[in-house]
């Protein structure tokens, strides 16, 4: 196995634990906040979705603009409308242009970042293996709130699914 399959897999896995927290969910479960926080698991999925799909895009174009959602703090709230099942179809899909996207420009490739608000003039140059690791962790560390959230909404709990 490559070392891009066995990032690749790593980063499939996190998803695949994240989405463990949306199953079964209603629309109105979703949306709901259930701890002191504002994340609800419709806005960490929506979240999860839009960095996806930011990052394919700065991995892709290699070019350093920001796509135009990439600092936006709406993509953590569930949308107006949304449902479970679009909200999931939105993420797969997302995922899986993140994957092929890596594949085709390997994990050497080095690109330009977005210069972010909090840095202004500060324009950093990451790996793609780098991007996937970062994606790595973001999915990891919102698979966790997810769980909490969901947890806490109903005591559905990731760790008991896992594997079902």
């Amino acid at each position: 196995m490559t070392e891009t399959q066995e990032l690749l897999n790593a980063l499939r896995e996190q998803r695949h634990t994240l989405l463990i927290a949306m199953r079964g969910l209603s629309d109105e479960q979703a949306a709901a906040r259930s701890t002191v926080s504002e994340l609800t698991l419709g806005g960490i999925l929506n979240h999860l979705t839009h960095g996806e799909r930011n990052w394919t895009h700065v991995l892709s174009s290699g070019t350093g603009e920001a796509p135009p959602s990439m600092f936006d703090v709406e993509q953590y709230k569930m949308p107006q409308g949304a449902s479970v099942p679009a909200l999931v179809a939105a993420y797969e899909a997302a995922a899986r242009a993140t994957d092929e996207a890596v594949e085709r420009a390997g994990l050497d490739r080095v690109v330009p970042l977005p210069e972010a608000p909090w840095e202004p003039g500060v324009v950093p140059r990451w790996s793609v293996r780098r991007i996937v690791l970062h994606l790595l962790r973001e999915t990891a560390q919102h698979s966790g709130h997810a769980d909490i959230v969901r947890e806490a909404l109903d005591g559905a709990n990731t760790t008991a699914q896992l594997g079902t």
